[in-house]
């Protein structure tokens, strides 16, 4: 049994016998009694443990990792604990990053190491672990947020930050997680977010080479991940007779079952593909690859970094004079995604695609004029259906043929909508053109 005195100044000591029989003493201070009766209680246990050579229980253990290093020495001194090392920010971050090189891809790794660069800028490589309060890491954020970064760039820096500190919980070397409730909304902002439809790929196809004609098909006609699945794509995966297709995703490939997806050759995709199969050499491979590829694959090494496919659609998209767009690889993939959902249940396509519901209805799928138009107009008996197939097809021409757009009635009270949902529409009565930016394609849906 431990026992509380208080001297009279209002020191408080707390006693106890350990298992040699001899009598220690833990000086905490000026506390008051429901502090010093806690701290007795804990001893207690610490000492039990210590004879019967039994382990903490959860609670317990909790305790001691939140008790703060001054009372974890006093503890430790009394040879209840183990004396607790002292781990600073750069040792630890260090350590986690040349393990985590072992293990993860080359792009997981670069993004880690940036975090953590980033941490050891701010706080210091020498401070120790366990100063990172969740104020310091309030003001991490801060400091990405006045840097301009956009929002989805914050989110995704957040996260590996709490990755890491989530470790040094699991570790014991911390008691809580300071990131825990340190986030920014994931979203990809408006302007970053472009429908590229199906006239602005056919220009962008007469302008490319064989190769960039087949690696657009395969983004926008199939929706693939480009680069990485993109160049992983194999002939053998590839079965013309049953319209299938085997998709390698190195994004996903360490989930179980996601190391691969069936997707169908689409009635779009297939002529690019075919054409792309009568030129290859016999011994080819990869459907992009070898010579024919432009040696793409071959020097984009592990990450996919340095296949520097995108400088070169920025090219071919000045080239075909359209005008460029933000994250051109994604918007293709989005873009497809938008118009399968159109024929297809969501989940189907979102597995044909290798993403989830929530995935694309959050960061693919866009609202376009189009969806609009067809509300506006009645559906079916508007000839809305026939309209969208013209537009799929390229058959309305930017400069040759416009579709009216009616008036649309003013409504009052509570039911008005919002100015961003008619941003979409641009005024209650416009003319909407389809060029190869697919005008005015503010998404409604974040």
């Amino acid at each position: 049994m431990a026992s509380v005195s208080k001297d009279k100044n209002g020191n408080v000591t707390i006693q106890f016998v350990g298992g040699d029989k001899k009598r220690r003493s833990i000086r905490l201070g000026k506390v008051n009694q429901k502090v010093a009766n806690e701290v007795k209680l804990k001893v207690e246990a610490l000492n039990a443990l210590l004879i019967t050579e039994l382990p903490m229980d959860t609670d317990l253990a909790t305790w001691v990792a939140g008790v703060g290093d001054t009372l974890h020495a006093k503890l430790a001194a009394v040879g209840l604990l183990a004396p607790r090392q002292s781990t600073t920010l750069g040792r630890y971050l260090t350590e986690y990053v040349d393990r985590r090189r072992k293990e993860n891809k080359p792009n997981t790794v670069t993004n880690i190491e940036r975090v953590a660069t980033d941490l050891i800028a701010l706080f210091g490589r020498d401070v120790g672990l366990r100063t990172i309060t969740a104020e310091k890491a309030e003001s991490f954020k801060a400091a990405y947020v006045d840097q301009g970064l956009a929002g989805a760039t914050v989110h995704r820096r957040l996260k590996f930050a709490k990755m890491l500190f989530a470790h040094a919980v699991k570790k014991k070397l911390i008691p809580d997680n300071p990131f825990a409730g340190v986030t920014v909304p994931n979203v990809l902002p408006a302007d970053r977010r472009q429908y590229v439809s199906v006239e602005a790929v056919e220009k962008l196809m007469a302008v490319s080479n064989p190769t960039w004609r087949t690696i657009v098909a395969l983004c926008r006609y199939a929706g693939l991940r480009c680069p990485s699945e993109v160049l992983s794509l194999k002939w053998k995966d590839i079965d013309f007779a049953a319209g299938r297709m085997t998709v390698t995703a190195p994004k996903t490939e360490h989930i179980a079952g996601k190391e691969t997806r069936p997707c169908p050759v689409f009635a779009r995709l297939r002529p690019y593909l075919e054409d792309a199969h009568k030129v290859k050499s016999a011994t080819e491979v990869y459907v992009i690859g070898g010579s024919w590829g432009d040696g793409y694959r071959e020097t984009a090494g592990a990450g996919w970094r340095n296949a520097n496919l995108r400088t070169q659609i920025l090219k071919l998209i000045a080239r075909a004079g359209l005008t460029p767009w933000a994250k051109p690889f994604h918007n293709l993939r989005a873009s497809c995604e938008t118009d399968l959902v159109r024929e297809h249940p969501l989940h189907v396509v979102t597995a044909w695609l290798g993403n989830t519901p929530s995935v694309a209805t959050t960061h693919y799928l866009q609202v376009l004029n189009l969806d609009f138009q067809k509300a506006i107009r009645g559906g079916a008996e508007s000839g809305a259906p026939e309209v969208q197939k013209a537009v799929q097809s390229g058959a309305i021409k930017s400069d040759q043929e416009k579709i009216k757009v009616p008036e649309v009635p003013k409504v009052k009270g509570d039911t008005v909508p919002s100015e961003s949902f008619w941003s979409v529409l641009n005024g209650p009565e416009k003319d909407c053109e389809y060029t190869q930016q697919e005008s005015n394609l503010q998404p409604s849906v974040p």
